[in-house]
């Protein structure tokens, strides 16, 4: 299983940037699908997910109104669309995924992992 998250790079704060996920080696049709970023020196943390029975995606709120979250099922790919960036989204953004519905914000009950990708916001 490999989950490879790209789109990332160097945006001057108040542009946009689409990172996306591309997902092989299972089926991902029944998984809820994430993304959490992690700043120098900071814990990683939630900002977006996909529940797979298509209940309304969540976000961290400080990123409401600013990011969308979306799917294509078919191919087991997703994507977050970031507007509106500022300096402080700059970080490593993971994609991930889970097998069930429950603790959608806690990093810690998610199965799957991608390798990250850097989105440096400059001011």
């Amino acid at each position: 299983v490999q989950l490879q998250a790209s789109g990332g790079g160097l945006v001057q704060a108040g542009g946009s940037l689409r990172l996306s996920c591309a997902a092989s080696g299972r089926t991902f049709s029944t998984y809820a699908m994430g993304w959490f970023r992690q700043a120098p020196g900071k814990e990683r943390e939630f900002v977006s997910v996909m529940p797979w029975r298509g209940d309304r995606p969540a976000y961290a709120n400080s990123v409401m109104g600013r990011f969308t979250i979306s799917r294509d099922s078919a191919k087991d790919t997703w994507f977050l669309q970031m507007n509106s960036l500022k300096p402080e989204d700059t970080a490593v953004y993971y994609c991930a995924a889970k097998a069930n519905s429950a603790r959608l914000d806690n990093i810690l009950s998610y199965d799957y992992w991608g390798q990250g990708t850097q989105v440096t916001v400059s001011s």
